[in-house]
């Protein structure tokens, strides 16, 4: 096991621009010595990268290498007006791939990231050596909304922008009291921090209606019988029983289609990544690096862990 180098002090910041014409921003850790394949870190609809942040940390200290990107439309990178559908945005990890210099890393995404993860591994088979989707890849928006403008009216982002800075740092201390500081931190990096003191979301309301016209286009039943790699899905159970329930019977039917899968549930919100990340790394690392992590076994809730 090595001793963590590339901290949140000294992650690497990069931009890297694309063959899509496209720069997406990267922060890379790297460890002393990269005992174990790297991994890929994508994060969900109106994210950024610094939400994987406790992730990475201990991936990195794991011995793995790894790049959090920022998706177009967010956070530091590109934020072109068009190229928001899942063929695109999956498009571009493979290219970010070859960029890297990898070969067959791991790649996780979450929420929306989960879905595009997925793409990725339908459109370029061979691509990734493991699959994790966290909270995602079985997001079916036409199975609960069968029209587009259902869709688009019900999941519209709320009008963030203009809102004082204190008051989002108040409702973060409230809501996220238990978090770890690299997700408070992270779930900041949401937003671009203005000169009259209040914020504004780096992906505008425009881009995130064009990120979930391409989610809701997706129907991830299509591409579970597809996957080449074994995919690792993490479910978030926050309590509310129908919802929950929900969730449950998608995993069990992606199971059912994957031909290699696994499930793992958190007693967690949505961003399990950024609330539990220290348990979420080592279900990554396992994931890599156990030869048995996806034989059939029997699932539970992980206990809290962060």
């Amino acid at each position: 096991m090595n001793s963590l180098r590339a901290d949140d002090a000294d992650a690497r910041h990069e931009m890297i621009p694309l063959d899509s014409g496209v720069e997406l921003h990267v922060v890379r850790r790297t460890p002393e010595r990269a005992e174990h394949p790297p991994w890929l870190l994508v994060h969900g609809l109106a994210s950024n990268a610094r939400l994987w942040d406790g992730v990475a940390i201990e991936l990195c200290r794991l011995g793995h290498p790894v790049a959090a990107v920022d998706q177009r439309g967010h956070g530091q990178s590109s934020k072109p007006d068009s190229g928001y559908d899942m063929a695109t945005v999956a498009d571009d990890l493979d290219l970010l791939i070859d960029s890297l210099g990898w070969d067959h890393p791991g790649v996780a995404g979450q929420s929306w990231g989960g879905n595009v993860v997925l793409e990725l591994g339908h459109r370029h088979p061979g691509r990734a050596s493991v699959i994790a989707a966290v909270d995602g890849g079985f997001i079916d928006l036409q199975s609960k909304f069968p029209e587009w403008a259902d869709a688009a009216k019900a999941l519209a982002p709320p009008p963030l922008a203009g809102t004082p800075l204190a008051q989002v740092e108040s409702w973060l201390a409230n809501s996220m009291s238990d978090w770890p500081e690299t997700g408070r931190a992270g779930t900041m990096a949401n937003f671009e921090v203005r000169d009259d003191g209040t914020i504004a979301p780096w992906l505008t309301a425009e881009r995130h209606l064009e990120v979930l016209h391409g989610l809701w286009q997706h129907s991830p039943s299509s591409r579970f019988d597809t996957m080449s790699a074994p995919v690792l899905l993490i479910g978030a159970d926050n309590g509310d029983v129908a919802w929950s329930d929900s969730k449950h019977r998608a995993v069990d039917d992606a199971l059912a289609a994957l031909p290699t899968g696994r499930a793992e549930w958190f007693h967690a919100h949505h961003d399990v990544h950024a609330q539990h990340p220290t348990a979420v790394a080592r279900l990554l690392h396992d994931a890599q690096t156990d030869p048995d992590f996806f034989t059939p076994t029997t699932h539970v809730p992980q206990e809290d862990d962060q």
